[in-house]
């Protein structure tokens, strides 16, 4: 193979029976500039484009955290969003472990952000705090009670799930009635929480799937359920039903979604100490009853690790069989898409879309960016070291906080081009809201960003497009935890390491 200058290198990785090994292919910066000219991701001018020619970088907003509201938020995870109080603008609920470490106290906050015409003026709510939102972690949004307003659960890591009813009138200020059923209660780790109609009765049940324990070590010595919940009567009599559908290590997904295209809503499930999804298939309405399919993922005819702790879907080769979008397990740098096969019970190919080494995934969404009618991808990951400083002996070859998104090529199997207009020493994004929030007809995103403290909170990207091309990303503040640049095998915008 031709050897190429260090700085021009993208490695990329093969698995074989024989393990994993570097290939090194040739690849220019993605700049131009001198190769050891490593600016801040953040300062660097953009080349990303839409579809009619202009230059796409990002504006950062804030909503919610320390600095707007004074309220010491940290461990921002899980964001919705929903029109709680149905004035046309939307709201966004969001939850907060409020740990710099995991230390087992059941403390955190669940919050609601009510947003209006002015894109950055937000009332802000605490919903619960303390115990009963200890650890959270997750929440939907939806009508439990049929009264037609929006309610909200909540999962919590320690250790239950709690219903929250929306009152219907004065809101912002009024309790929200709760109720944490019994049969969740003291129950370990609750990680995500969804709701769905699986009989089409009109009435929504719950599926969420329990660790057992918020300790990693702790949750892999033990099988734990992913189960729905049937809700009887009113919510908050706590009269709920639990289901399992299955036992596995380290349950972290349960996705309601169609998988098989017949109309009615499966399960998608996670787990990560088995390195595996497997799905559910909705077999009738009465009684509700599902079976469990495996899904085999290989790449290169070789068993392919799948993380399943945050998944998105879509039909990527237009077959009308839908694919889906995982993260690979073991280093959770490298993400891609599982095409479907004719029969559930053959083999899931995966096709790599790319990755962000070192930073580890966290976040991902499907959303057409460039606004050229093909999925792109945004993505966020996470930090490694302290979560309330900045370490300073941190390098570019670190884990961090990074915000990328990869567009398209135009054939999925292709080779995608990533885009990074942010890299921080400490962030972490774990989930994405796509929505044209100042609604000039290009997609923003929100999003809650923990590991960052004092920074962490609730934010919204917007996306800013430009004749001429200007510097990728605009910080909301100007104390910040500090921008880095890309590692040295990445200065480029393939999606290859």
């Amino acid at each position: 193979m031709k050897l190429c200058m260090a700085a021009m290198n993208r490695v990329s990785i093969y698995r074989g029976a024989l393990g994993a090994f570097f290939v090194i292919l040739c690849a220019k910066p993605s700049d131009g500039s001198a190769a050891d000219d490593n600016l801040p991701v953040a300062s660097r001018l953009t080349e990303a484009r839409a579809s009619d020619g202009q230059y796409i970088s990002w504006r950062e907003h804030l909503i919610d955290g320390l600095e707007i509201s004074g309220v010491p938020l940290s461990g921002s995870d899980g964001i919705t969003v929903g029109d709680l109080d149905k004035d046309g603008y939307p709201d966004f609920v969001s939850v907060h472990e409020s740990d710099v470490e995991y230390d087992g106290v059941a403390d955190g906050y669940i919050r609601m952000a009510f947003g209006s015409a002015d894109t950055d003026r937000w009332e802000l709510v605490t919903l619960a705090e303390g115990a009963e939102a200890g650890a959270a972690e997750d929440s939907d949004i939806a009508d439990f009670n049929g009264d037609g307003w929006p309610d909200i659960v909540a999962a919590c890591e320690l250790e239950h799930l709690i219903y929250f009813q929306n009152p219907g009138k004065d809101i912002r200020s009024d309790k929200w009635e709760r109720v944490i059923p019994p049969i969740t209660a003291n129950r370990g780790s609750f990680i995500r929480v969804f709701s769905a109609d699986f009989n089409g009765d009109g009435r929504r049940e719950l599926i969420a799937p329990n660790k057992g324990s918020q300790s990693q070590r702790e949750a892999a010595k033990s099988l734990n359920p992913i189960s729905w919940f049937e809700i009887q009567g009113d919510p908050l009599d706590g009269k709920w039903i639990e289901h399992e559908l299955a036992r596995v290590v380290i349950p972290e997904n349960s996705r309601p979604v169609d998988m098989d295209g017949d109309g009615d809503l499966d399960i998608l499930g996670g787990s990560r100490g088995e390195e595996r999804i497997l799905w559910f298939e909705n077999l009738g309405r009465d009684p509700i009853s599902f079976k469990e399919h495996t899904i085999n993922a290989v790449e290169d005819e070789m068993p392919y690790p799948i993380s399943g702790v945050n998944v998105e879907f879509f039909d990527f080769n237009r077959d009308k069989r839908l694919d889906i979008v995982v993260f690979h397990s073991g280093s959770r740098t490298e993400f891609g898409w599982l095409e479907q096969p004719e029969d559930f019970e053959e083999p899931w190919v995966f096709h790599k879309i790319g990755n962000t080494f070192p930073d580890n995934f966290i976040g991902l969404v499907v959303a057409d960016i460039n606004s050229d009618g093909n999925p792109d991808i945004m993505t966020g990951s996470y930090s490694e070291g302290p979560r309330d400083r900045d370490g300073e002996d941190r390098s570019v070859n670190d884990q961090m906080g990074r915000l990328a998104w990869f567009e398209h090529p135009g054939d999925p199997a292709g080779e995608w081009i990533r885009h990074d207009f942010s890299r921080r020493i400490r962030g972490m994004f774990d989930q994405f809201v796509s929505i044209d929030l100042d609604r000039d007809g290009d997609l923003d995103f929100v999003s809650t960003r923990g590991n960052s403290y004092p920074y962490d909170g609730v934010f919204w990207l917007e996306q800013v497009r430009t004749s001429e091309p200007i510097q990728r990303f605009t910080p909301a503040r100007e104390k910040e935890s500090r921008e880095m640049g890309l590692p040295t095998n990445q200065l480029n915008n393939y999606a290859e390491y």
